[in-house]
């Protein structure tokens, strides 16, 4: 494999992620409770794990996280994180004063509180308004919504769709009558 190639592909990946927009994910969240809910517990207060199983849902404010099953470890200093898995979990979370939303999908998906950073595995792909990356392994920084992507291993591509902007109001948003 061409190892210029798949840094060629991380960087055209990432710039054109770049221009997608400048908000960054909903600030409050990260001063929320986590709550998790799944149909099954089990924690290892020793480690510091918790393992929740079927049907796991995570929210921290506007952040969702949906996955068969999640393991958390806490850290000495009260950090947490996660992975979740399952045939593609999710990941949705409300951009900055925007209306906008991140959605995330991986058959893995690791959650850091600390890094503030979310890693999609396997299947991969991060969905912002109509914009689209795909690849085997997505970084993504809630803080600064930069995204870094990685293709599959036997291809190292990876693929992003990016629509044009709409420079013109659609007609009757303006106010004024169409001719």
């Amino acid at each position: 494999m061409n190892p210029f190639k798949n840094k060629s592909a991380l960087l055209v990946g990432m710039a054109l992620l770049a221009g997608m927009g400048a908000a960054h994910a909903e600030k409050a969240d990260r001063n929320k409770p986590i709550h998790i809910e799944s149909d099954r517990l089990s924690v290892d207060d020793a480690k510091h794990i918790s393992t929740f199983e079927g049907k796991v849902e995570l929210v921290q404010g506007t952040l969702r996280l949906s996955a068969e099953k999640l393991v958390v470890t806490d850290d000495a200093a009260g950090n947490k994180f996660c992975v979740a898995t399952g045939h593609l979990a999710s990941f949705r979370q409300k951009r900055e004063e925007t209306n906008e939303y991140v959605e995330g999908y991986g058959e893995r998906i690791e959650y850091d509180t600390r890094g503030e950073t979310v890693d999609f595995y396997v299947q991969a792909r991060v969905r912002r308004d109509q914009n689209e990356v795909r690849g085997d392994h997505i970084t993504y920084s809630t803080q600064t919504e930069i995204f870094r992507v990685s293709g599959r291993p036997d291809t190292g591509r990876v693929r992003a769709t990016i629509q044009p902007k709409n420079s013109e109001p659609k007609a009757g948003k303006t106010g004024a009558a169409p001719k």
